[in-house]
């Protein structure tokens, strides 16, 4: 059996996903030591995930001029472009962060462990990343010769067309 590709991405996500879970109990168990630090890193994964959300983004765009995708199986990793061990493990680490970061703004309301709730974007991100770099996705269908709609939108033609098809 062959090892799924990105590891290193998974490893990410889980690694962050332990500094975060580490750092978020330690701030609600000992604020007045732990609080500053559960914020730096909850701040600085969320920043990062969100750089790497717009990386793949950028990723995604540029093959979804040959591959059919969908949005789904690009941040949620559904369908079968990717691995079920990859699926377990990015969205396992997401689901962490998510539940972490829930119990320790809920066990501190009103306080800076509430930004904690943003670091799920980490591994939002990071899950998009994989698919935009490993996923295997189906070709794009070939075009069937139909005729594309105008820029209009509605597939009229302009009433200005013929003159500017006859003009030399």
């Amino acid at each position: 059996m062959t090892e799924a590709p990105g590891r290193g991405v998974r490893r990410a996500s889980w690694a962050g996903t332990a500094v975060f879970a580490a750092t978020a109990v330690a701030g609600a168990v000992a604020p007045s030591t732990f609080k500053p630090v559960a914020l730096a890193v909850a701040v600085a994964l969320f920043t990062a995930g969100c750089a790497v959300f717009l990386w793949a983004f950028v990723v995604v765009a540029g093959r979804s001029r040959t591959d059919r995708m969908e949005l789904a199986q690009i941040w949620f990793l559904t369908g079968s472009p990717t691995p079920a061990g990859v699926r377990r493990s990015l969205l396992g680490a997401l689901a962490v962060q998510v539940v972490v970061g829930l119990a320790t703004a809920g066990a501190r309301p009103y306080t800076s462990l509430a930004a904690g709730v943003l670091v799920p974007m980490w591994g939002l991100g990071l899950c998009g990343f994989w698919a935009a770099r490993h996923a295997a996705f189906p070709p794009r269908p070939t075009d069937t010769g139909r005729r594309r709609p105008t820029p209009g939108g509605l597939g009229l033609r302009s009433p200005h067309a013929d003159q500017r098809e006859q003009d030399p």
